[in-house]
């Protein structure tokens, strides 16, 4: 009988994506993003290429895929938007990050880890983006709407778990 041991968690639960799985959702996302709220502006409110970073970043359990994942598809959001090049990108690093981090740590297939993880990081990003605009930018008329923000993660959040669980059906254990 042939025994397999896995070393590590990160190991054992490793996920890659077919090419254009990664470059397409992601894409979808910074499109949607972009062009949604012009149709919705209620929709202003969410962030889907978030859901992307912490996705893809999760599912890869590797703080440096995770890194790059949040930096190519923040530099792609502030591409598209009309914020100074490099905000978003910052913040998706960190974040992107920290969601792969996790994702070595804890278990993250489980429903109530996945919706703490997504409410958390998202307010995480907005405190990242208040702080670069007040103290990178020196924009001082820049405030943080604790309520607003709440909102924000929550929704964020809302869209993010069926987002993960219809993503879940492309990983490609490696």
């Amino acid at each position: 009988m042939q025994t397999h041991s896995y070393t590590s968690r990160r190991e054992l639960e490793t996920y890659h994506f077919h090419p254009m799985v990664a470059a397409l959702v992601p894409l979808a996302f910074l499109l949607l993003q972009a062009f949604l709220p012009k149709i919705f502006p209620r929709l202003l409110i969410l962030d889907l290429p978030l859901v992307a970073v912490i996705f893809f970043a999760v599912a890869r359990r590797s703080p440096i895929a995770g890194t790059i994942t949040g930096t190519v598809i923040g530099l792609l959001q502030d591409a598209l938007t009309h914020q100074p090049i490099g905000v978003n990108g910052i913040a998706k690093a960190i974040i992107g990050y920290a969601a792969s981090s996790i994702g070595v740590q804890v278990d993250v297939e489980n429903l109530t880890t996945r919706i703490l993880m997504n409410f958390v990081l998202s307010w995480v990003q907005s405190l990242l983006l208040f702080l670069i605009f007040r103290y990178l930018l020196g924009l001082r008329d820049t405030h943080l709407v604790w309520l607003h923000e709440l909102v924000r993660a929550s929704l964020n959040t809302a869209v993010a778990i069926p987002v993960f669980l219809l993503l879940d059906r492309v990983k490609l254990r490696e």
